[in-house]
């Protein structure tokens, strides 16, 4: 730094604060900046004019008017030169949805900002304002509609910009991709409609507050047609640059270099040089506006920008918007520094944090997937009426509450509550459409073959037993519709592939014998079951058994199964296996896949060994961790505060087994299902797990459920509970599930955010790998040759009791030998997306007992949507994505011949120039290309 530097500094930080004082330095500042641009041009201009000035300053005491245009008349050399710099003032209001606060508190802050907003336009005509978020307008429409007309106004005459391209300024990392390419749908949708804006009105995505990027958000982004990207948390390297996605789409991405809400001031100049000379630009933009808590642009920020556009050694300083920044970015596209992968990690403990409301949005968006599949094949099927508005609505709560603030965790009791009640509306629409579609299919199945309603059946009690059950659980419900003792069952799956496995299905009011049960599928051929219940439970006035059986069901399709009574038969013991000793100290679940084995005294999981290959897959000679896989109580420090945002490092981890308590041992030859059970009681909590390994599966799966009573603190620490799974292979980088695709990441000691699952990737070609998947988790760590994911955590700040109650979750462990993307996006579908059970009656029907209504024979791609189109017609929309840079074709066969096949983007708009698609008979024939995202409307004959 020059001695007039220095001198200028001095002057900065000691001189009163008051107009004259900041116009002054603050040109001084910028001049200086210029010079620095210019190779220091105006340094010597610079060292006369700032000695001087602080000479009379010396003997004044202050900067009078005199005195600052005095100095500006020395400085008129520079006018030229500083005016050939522009700074395009974009104001905005940041309005957290429901942070640190509830929706009733949203809305005002909401229309209250809005209101001043459209005061001042009415007051100062050349004043610009941008606004994001469909939800704030939803807002509006809903609680203030007489606003809509004045905004409506202002966006005619290019004064109000629509920033607006998603519901809410949501996470980018826990949402699934089918989520974020749906705030891209219904926003546009929206408010082309509410606002009357054209479809060029959408290329901008404004995410200041965001906490991460996904790789795949260019992607995700380029296919709902927009360009831009704005973002203020997430990589410190580039202010612009193109952010490429694997595929090679790309967006135009600016980091703001300062802060997203901001103040008009005299310094806001002083990074224009720097800023335009590094990016071969003549323009910057400055953002500013009260924001968090709304309120926006004030009277005085308006009044400095007038004021400071006639400063004579000042940028030209205008009100602009977003866009007429960004649009000076095209011209410098093709120099823009190139950025590849995800911009992650801002806080680590926001995969974790408030977990009922990540909860919330993994079963939120399974549902509606489910929905809108069940609910397209019915109405292809069998005349269903497809509920447009009902699921659009729905998914608009899953929206919401992917906000960065509600589904990371960072808010307080009402934040969770709102969001909760949100759910509970998800849940009610997706789940009614799923089972009446599920039912409407069922009930135009032909059953006949099986039987007809059995004589005698007037003083049944089952039809309607069950109403509601299950429904706790987020899954539809149970009911029975049949009578007597023959049953039909109908399973529906909603994967891309064959699923066989174990299912459970529930029986009613059966008044025949348990011992004396048969289940066959369709065509007459037995098929192995078991009764999971020790006998009938009771049940709102009715009672139940659950049974489980093998069951083999299409992709994208059904399969009926019939249950009745037979002839008693008494099972025959196994024979001892005299070639095989397991130890009696464990606990063994063996299949055809797994050893499992469990510590006898602990319930710890000390071995577990793929039966293909021989190889054991737990063990770890790390001394300073547990040799087993087990649950651990750990304590984080505090040292971070913001407690909420941030994982601690562990001040402590201890397994929970030594109190582990044993029961319920089911296990042994010839049983579909083999389990244990136990609890632990630790701290204030209880733990209670259920371990079970299924025949022909490769997944060891545990069910718990936890009474968490913990509360975190400045002083105890930050407790959380986590499951931790040893790797007895070499595993040196990790590979997990992201938005539309699969990343590898190298190994890192801290949590990193996941959809769904993660896994320890084998050093050894060709060799098993372990998955560690779960049904509503999202923050995992893979380092020191182990995998492991925080399940609940009781952060202390904003929210200082976010955990307290009872909480469900599933976790499964899975071998897999080949860990193609494909493979392994199966394999944390098939485990989010249960088989589905309806109960039937005997009918006729124009359906087959067992069908699929879409496969996917060829192709490395994984289908996320099955839907109707959006306008109501008959096209069948199927979005898909490449996921392991292969390119090439796929082939999708649909249930009926195939009458026109188009390629569309997110918009379901057809494209043309994105690769060709072609249809023969019921054939549709894609061109993909390496991990791109894209989708097709079908009509059918």
């Amino acid at each position: 730094m020059s001695r007039y530097e220095s001198i200028l500094a001095e002057m900065h930080a000691l001189q009163p604060k008051h107009y004259w004082s900041e116009r002054i330095l603050g040109q001084l500042g910028y001049a200086v900046k210029l010079s620095k641009l210019n190779n220091g041009e105006f340094d010597g201009l610079l060292a006369e004019v700032v000695t001087d000035l602080s000479l009379q300053v010396e003997k004044s005491g202050v900067i009078s008017k005199e005195l600052a245009m005095e100095t500006e008349g020395k400085l008129s050399a520079l006018s030229v030169e500083a005016k050939r710099y522009r700074m395009i003032c974009a104001g905005h209001a940041h309005i957290d949805m429901n942070w640190m606060w509830g929706w009733d508190e949203t809305v005002s802050v909401t229309l209250d900002t809005f209101r001043t907003v459209l005061d001042l336009m009415r007051q100062y005509p050349d004043f610009r304002f941008s606004q994001s978020q469909a939800a704030i307008y939803k807002i509006v429409e809903d609680h203030a509609p007489e606003m809509l007309d004045e905004i409506k106004r202002r966006i005619k005459e290019g004064r109000w910009e629509v920033t607006a391209s998603h519901w809410v300024e949501a996470d980018k990392n826990m949402p699934n991709g089918e989520s974020l390419s749906r705030h891209l749908l219904y926003t546009k949708r929206y408010l082309s409609r509410l606002l009357d804006l054209g479809s060029d009105s959408f290329d901008l995505d404004f995410e200041p507050d965001t906490f991460g990027h996904s790789e795949n958000v260019p992607e995700i982004l380029a296919d709902g047609g927009v360009k831009y990207y704005y973002h203020c948390r997430g990589d410190e390297g580039h202010q612009i640059y193109r952010w490429i996605a694997p595929s090679g789409r790309s967006v135009t991405a600016y980091r703001e270099p300062i802060w997203y809400n901001g103040e008009i001031t005299a310094e806001m100049a002083w990074y224009v040089p720097e800023f335009c000379g590094r990016h071969g630009l003549n323009t910057m933009l400055k953002v500013y506006g009260v924001g968090d808590h709304g309120g926006g642009p004030t009277r005085r920020d308006i009044e400095r920008i007038k004021d400071m556009a006639a400063w004579p050694i000042y940028p030209s300083v205008s009100f602009g918007t977003f866009r007429d920044f960004f649009r000076l970015t095209d011209a410098i596209v093709e120099r823009l520094p190139e950025v590849r992968g995800e911009r992650n990690f801002v806080f680590t403990g926001c995969y974790t944090s408030q977990s009922r409301i990540k909860m919330a949005n993994r079963y939120g968006e399974a549902a509606l997937k489910e929905a809108e599949t069940f609910g397209t094949f019915a109405a292809l099927a069998a005349g269903f009426s497809y509920r447009n508005e009902v699921l659009s609505d729905a998914w608009k709560n899953v929206l919401f509450n992917q906000f960065h603030d509600i589904l990371p965790g960072s808010g307080v009791v009402a934040t969770r509550e709102h969001a909760m009640g949100l759910f509970q509306n998800t849940m009610a629409s997706a789940n009614s459409v799923r089972k009446l579609a599920m039912q409407r299919i069922a009930d135009s199945i032909d059953t006949s073959e099986f039987g007809s309603a059995e004589e005698g059946n007037k003083r049944t009690t089952s039809e309607g037993s069950g109403a509601g059950f299950l429904a706790d659980r987020y899954r539809i419900s149970h009911v029975e519709r049949g009578a007597g003792k023959t049953r039909i069952f109908h399973l529906f799956n909603s994967a891309s592939f064959e699923r066989e496995e174990a299912c459970e299905i529930t029986i009613w009011d059966w008044n025949g014998d348990i011992a004396a049960i048969q289940a066959a599928e369709d065509q007459g051929m037995s098929i192995r079951h078991q009764v999971v219940d020790h006998g009938f439970n009771p049940y709102w006035g009715h009672h139940y058994l659950t049974l489980l059986i093998f069951a083999r069901v299409p992709a994208f399709g059904y399969a009926t199964f019939v249950l009745t009574e037979g002839e008693r038969t008494i099972p025959t013991p196994p024979y001892p296996d005299p070639r095989k000793e397991q130890p009696v100290s464990a606990i063994v679940l063996e299949n055809g896949n797994l050893i499992a084995s469990f510590d006898r005294e602990n319930a710890s999981l000390v071995s577990l060994i793929d039966k293909k290959s021989g190889r054991e897959m737990i063990g770890n000679t790390d001394v300073r961790v547990a040799n087993s896989a087990v649950f651990r109580f750990i304590v984080e420090d505090t040292d971070t505060e913001m407690t909420a945002w941030y994982v601690g490092r562990y001040k402590s981890s201890a397994s929970l087994h030594k109190e582990a308590r044993i029961r319920d041992v089911n296990v042994g030859k010839g049983r579909l299902r083999q389990s244990f059970a136990y609890e632990i009681p630790f701290a204030n909590s209880l733990l209670k797990v259920t371990v079970s390994l299924d025949e022909d599966s490769d997944c060891l799966a545990f069910e718990a459920e936890c009474d968490w009573q913990e509360k975190g603190g400045r002083d105890s620490g930050i407790p959380q509970l986590g499951f931790h799974v040893p790797l007895a292979y070499g595993c040196e980088s990790y590979k997990y599930d992201v938005p539309y695709g699969v990343i590898k990441r190298e190994a890192l000691e801290m949590d990193v955010p996941a959809t769904s699952w993660a896994l320890g990737e084998s050093k050894e070609p060709a060799s098993a790998s372990l998955m560690l998947v779960t049904d509503s988790k999202y923050g995992y760590r893979g380092c020191g040759q182990a995998l492991n994911v925080s399940l609940i955590r009781s952060s202390y700040d904003p929210d200082p009791y976010p955990e307290l109650g009872i909480h469900r979750f599933r976790i499964g462990l899975i071998v897999i030998a080949e860990t193609g993307n494909r493979e392994l996006s199966d394999r944390g579908d098939r485990f989010n997306h249960p088989l589905n059970m309806v109960s039937g009656t005997f009918h006729s029907g124009n359906l087959p007992s067992n069908d699929s209504f879409l496969q996917l024979e060829e192709g490395s791609i994984a289908i996320s949507a099955v839907k109707m189109a959006e306008d109501g017609g008959d096209g069948v929309i199927i979005r898909y994505y490449e996921t392991d840079g292969n390119g090439g074709q796929a082939v999708l066969r649909l249930s009926r011949p195939i009458k026109k096949v188009e390629r569309i983007d997110v918009h379901e708009q057809g494209i043309t120039g994105e690769g060709w698609v072609r249809f023969s008979g019921r054939q549709a024939i894609l061109s993909v290309k390496p991990y791109e995202l894209a989708a097709v409307r079908i009509e059918l004959e």
